[in-house]
């Protein structure tokens, strides 16, 4: 999946974040994130979700009603960009490459 990549203070941004071409950038330290979550959609079969509850009934942990698989993903941003821009570029970047819009819905969290 797409993200950053940290090694000590360089930081590899990817090209989706900048519109164009990604690069090794030096940290600041001061980074704003980007909290993604990406589940299937209320009207989309889960398959794998059904098979973690069937299997954590099996286990005897019980008041399970129901289980859905999703993906976590945390991207970190320069702390310079402006949070409106960044969260309609995540917003993009969710639609275009990192879910289904089809099958999933996402959510998008950015924190300082």
């Amino acid at each position: 999946m797409a993200g950053v990549i940290r090694s000590g203070l360089a930081v590899w941004e990817p090209n989706f974040l900048h519109g164009i071409g990604g690069g090794l950038v030096v940290n600041s330290g001061h980074t704003m994130k980007a909290k993604i979550i990406v589940m299937p959609k209320r009207t989309v079969l889960d398959p794998q979700g059904k098979t973690v509850k069937h299997a954590l009934e099996s286990m005897n942990f019980t008041g399970i009603q129901d289980v859905r698989i999703g993906k976590f993903m945390e991207i970190e941003l320069d702390d310079a960009a402006d949070k409106a821009a960044v969260q309609k570029q995540i917003d993009e970047a969710c639609h275009q490459l990192l879910s289904n819009p089809v099958i999933e819905e996402y959510s998008i969290e950015i924190v300082s």
